[in-house]
């Protein structure tokens, strides 16, 4: 049992722990949450021994294997397989007394071999190479030198190596931070084998929902331990905050806009059955909400009024990487996309199969190497990649790159936009050079914000943000009025923020009629087919029926896109109006309003309510107008 009792530590002049219990069985798999800077990777620390408490004692059993994944970049000329051998240290250290042993002293050998066998070490270099390919490194990657890799490929070679090492305790600090959603997928099912005991820093929600069935989190210099996953922390969360009044009334605040919606239209949307997964994404939005009441993170992401129709268009497009003298690497051939306002696409795909490219190339930052590339005259686009965080200049505060953009804007308006983002008091006026990387992430987020894009191109844009910030986010993007394409290993995030789905995959980028449980079948099959040598359909179930009655789908929702655009629409016309109505009952009961005496301003106040609460009633038979347009389309 790992045990801590009366744990207090201090860093310099912040107090992590104070007085803080803690008690994990063996065997548990335990999600370790908390807001960036509260503690949970100096936990790790106390629990190597790296650290010593302020107060209290820390005991873990004395003959406990622990692997540790490192989160220094890996070094090496090495090749990435004995990079990862090297992480099962009783195997490498046997494999140098072998060698020297078929060098010289002979007697040993049969010994030697006894206990290789007896630790399974002749299935070492098979166990590495397994582990690469899961995490996504093709053959030929795993004799390359560790220096080739880039810096996400090498703590990926960190994870595997920790994977690697026969342990009793593994300690995981943010391992899905460089892996796209298949590697997500493939180390959750190994870490769902895994016998030991498992402790794991994460912000991907669903992640932890499949692999923990303990939460230890931070809050408030202790420790408090919640049996079950991460949606039964929230709400056991949840529950506890309503008790307090002050936090009820935020909650009934947070949720409102997202409850109204719900209830008015549950009755009502049960005859059209296209309009289900939205209510339903939305009501777990509600449920949700409560336990983040007491998050600093509360941001929007405004949109261009004027837009564009098609916003961008691909017609006949090779997506790829140009190469010298005319020639070039193509890795999607043919693409026909349009991105219409409303849009909300995600998109799927194998590790290089050229998602990261095709938004790239939608961004106008990769060239095409055949094909056309057409714009509207209102497009505005906001991008988002790892590499913006690289952009930001680090001399310059956040509100100067914000004043860059807009000369003429107020500080104040400024300052209160950034508040949104997590940067308050003077941390608008520090350099950029030493923010942490999720910091710098929801910089590059209010940066993009401040432009007011039409079209969100985003290509991983949770890692390095923790559960609040990827929370105020998904909150964000749910509400957002513009086009969305999305690349994520964050199932939450994306199953609550796209109406489609676009599967790339053999060179081809296809509708893929099914939602994230049918794409996480489809590549199950997909590798065991033999991944890129497979005939990649889009279809998530083999069989020929099977794959008929999906491509009939996909035909039948494509007829139908001009109306659930259409609904799609008005969903997000309501939500603004509901946001709008929300705000005026809020400044309508403000007992101050009254007491100034000022009727003009509660005259004003009243009929625009009257005006949103008839708008709100036009929007609403529209919606059921078209819904049962969509119904009787269907049927």
């Amino acid at each position: 049992m790992i045990n801590l009792q009366g744990v207090s530590l201090q860093l310099g002049s912040r107090e992590l722990l104070r007085q803080a219990d803690c008690r994990i069985s063996p065997g548990h798999k335990v999600g370790i949450i908390g807001a960036n800077g509260c503690g949970k990777s100096t936990l790790f620390r106390l629990l190597l021994g790296q650290l010593e408490t302020s107060a209290g004692s820390i005991r873990v059993p004395s003959g406990w294997r622990i692997a540790h994944m490192a989160q220094e970049v890996a070094t090496g000329e090495g090749t990435a397989l004995n990079y990862v051998l090297e992480g099962d240290r009783e195997l490498h250290a046997l494999q140098a007394e072998l060698r020297a042993a078929e060098a010289g002293a002979e007697g040993q050998l049969g010994e030697l071999h006894e206990r290789m066998a007896a630790i399974d070490g002749y299935s070492g270099p098979a166990r590495a190479a397994q582990l690469l390919h899961g995490l996504g490194f093709s053959h030929p990657d795993q004799q390359r030198p560790v220096n080739s890799f880039s810096g996400g490929w090498r703590i990926r070679l960190n994870l595997a190596r920790t994977l690697m090492c026969p342990a009793d305790l593994m300690l995981l600090d943010e391992p899905t931070n460089h892996l796209d959603l298949d590697a997500t997928l493939w180390l959750e099912q190994w870490l769902q084998r895994f016998a030991g005991t498992l402790l794991i820093v994460s912000h991907d929600r669903d992640f932890l929902d499949a692999v923990v069935d303990t939460i230890v989190s931070f809050e408030q210099q202790k420790l408090v331990l919640y049996s079950g996953n991460y949606s039964g922390f929230e709400r056991t969360r949840a529950e506890r905050l309503a008790q307090q009044q002050v936090q009820f009334e935020k909650q009934k605040a947070e949720r409102a806009h997202m409850e109204d919606f719900v209830r008015r239209f549950r009755a009502k949307a049960s005859k059209a059955r296209q309009a289900q997964s939205r209510l339903k994404a939305l009501g777990r939005m509600a449920q949700i909400s409560p336990a983040h009441v007491d998050s600093p993170f509360r941001f929007s992401l405004p949109a261009a009024e004027r837009h564009s129709d098609p916003l961008v268009d691909l017609r006949g497009a090779d997506v790829g990487y140009p190469g010298p003298s005319g020639s070039g690497r193509t890795v999607v051939h043919r693409v026909q996309l349009g991105i219409r306002p409303g849009s909300r696409i995600g998109l799927l795909g194998p590790n290089g199969a050229g998602k990261s490219s095709l938004i790239k190339t939608l961004a106008g930052e990769l060239p095409l190497l055949a094909g056309e590339r057409h714009c509207g005259e209102h497009l505005a686009i906001g991008y988002f990649a790892q590499h913006q965080l690289e952009a930001l200049d680090s001399r310059a505060s956040p509100l100067l790159h914000l004043q860059r953009l807009s000369p003429q804007a107020g500080e104040q308006s400024l300052r209160g936009f950034l508040g949104g983002y997590g940067f308050t008091g003077d941390r608008v006026f520090e350099d950029t050079g030493g923010f942490s990387g999720g910091e710098k992430a929801r910089l590059a987020l209010a940066i993009l914000a401040w432009q007011k894009p039409n079209l969100l191109l985003l290509d991983e844009p949770t890692n390095h943000l923790d559960l609040e910030v990827r929370h105020a986010l998904t909150l964000a993007l749910a509400e957002f009025p513009g086009a969305v394409v999305l690349v994520s290993h964050d199932r939450h995030l994306l199953a609550n923020t796209v109406d489609e789905f676009l599967l790339v995959a053999k060179g081809r980028l296809e509708p893929f009629a099914g939602d994230l449980e049918d794409y996480k079948r489809w590549l199950l099959d997909f590798r065991r087919d033999g991944g890129d040598e497979q005939e990649v359909a889009s279809d998530p179930k083999p069989a020929d029926g099977k794959r008929a009655q999906r491509r009939a789908a996909a035909a039948t929702r494509e007829q139908l896109k001009p109306l659930t655009d259409q609904l799609k629409s008005i969903e997000r016309a309501m939500l603004k109006v509901e946001n709008e109505l929300a705000e005026l009952e809020r400044q309508l009961a403000d007992e101050s309003l009254y007491s100034s005496g000022d009727q003009r301003q509660i005259a004003d106040l009243s009929r625009t309510r009257a005006q949103r609460r008839e708008l709100l009633e036009e929007l609403e038979t529209q919606w059921l107008d078209i819904s049962d347009q969509l119904e009787a389309a269907r049927d």
